[in-house]
């Protein structure tokens, strides 16, 4: 199986997919494919990457990832036991060429612009998490009717981009293959010391070369990419976990010097780690 392009199974017959994975971890292996992903986490929490940005995601969670746009699952398997999620893959040409151009469906038109760097949804969750428990045990018309009420709602929902860049080239075998070690390893390895030198050498570059190479397939240097994922871990840690000291916090995220993590965590938190803490266990409790 490739890693990247990633073929979705599909019934010959079929128009789209519905898909139902539960397992203790979801795939881990960056990938891409060609349709159009709109899921909802039934169960499990970790790390999403999505394009160049680092996110996270947990239960309830109803995350779109647009067609062709790199991303990965990291479940935190200490976090939760088991992983489940319903999905519905699409394309825009699942119903033939021209059908989401129709008069009748243009109000989808919001859908599939945010849809190419991702989104996820931050309203009307309920209403979309029962529609995909309908999905579940509907007939394949029913199942076609509430693909179109699903876009419908996610198109005028609140939401939150995924990504903020997306490289507008699809990945060769052996691009997939590159990035997808370099992710994988990032992700298994950053709370340890990682040097250019190493991740160079696990994408079977030079140094200077790698660097060129992952600026212009994520818009940032491994260095930020590497730290984004380090303060999003060090966010959670905060905020799941208050017997931890903010130096424990920092440690266990990779951090080996305070005033660095202080001055990152203000740099991409636009706040203190103290002041993340205080400021999002208030609004919790609100």
């Amino acid at each position: 199986m490739k890693v990247l392009p990633f073929k979705i199974p599909k019934p010959e017959d079929d128009a789209f997919v519905f898909q139902v994975d539960y397992a203790n971890t979801f795939y881990d292996k960056l990938h891409q494919h060609e349709e159009i992903q709109i899921s909802y986490i039934v169960e499990g929490e970790g790390t999403l990457i999505v394009g160049d940005t680092i996110n996270y995601y947990t239960k309830d969670d109803v995350l779109i990832i647009g067609s062709n746009i790199p991303h990965v699952f990291k479940t935190d398997v200490e976090a939760s036991k088991k992983s489940h999620m319903l999905t519905l893959f699409f394309t825009n040409q699942s119903f033939g060429p021209y059908f989401f151009g129709l008069e009748e469906l243009k109000e989808l038109a919001p859908f599939f612009k945010r849809a190419k760097h991702g989104f996820k949804v931050t309203s009307k969750q309920k209403v979309i998490k029962d529609l995909f428990f309908e999905v579940e045990n509907s007939s394949k018309l029913n199942r076609f009717i509430t693909l179109l009420q699903l876009l419908k709602i996610t198109s005028k929902c609140n939401y939150k981009s995924l990504s903020s860049f997306i490289y507008d080239k699809k990945y060769s075998d052996n691009e997939g293959n590159r990035m997808r070690n370099v992710f994988e390893y990032t992700m298994n390895n950053f709370e340890k010391e990682i040097t250019l030198d190493t991740i160079a050498e696990v994408a079977n570059m030079t140094k200077n070369a790698f660097c060129k190479y992952f600026k212009k397939r994520t818009n940032k240097t491994y260095v930020q990419f590497l730290n984004e994922l380090r303060l999003e871990y060090a966010s959670k840690l905060l905020l799941s976990n208050e017997d931890l000291s903010i130096s424990e916090v920092a440690e266990k995220s990779g951090f080996n010097n305070m005033s660095n993590f202080n001055r990152q965590f203000k740099v991409v938190k636009n706040t203190s780690p103290s002041l993340f803490k205080k400021n999002n266990r208030y609004t919790k409790v609100l």
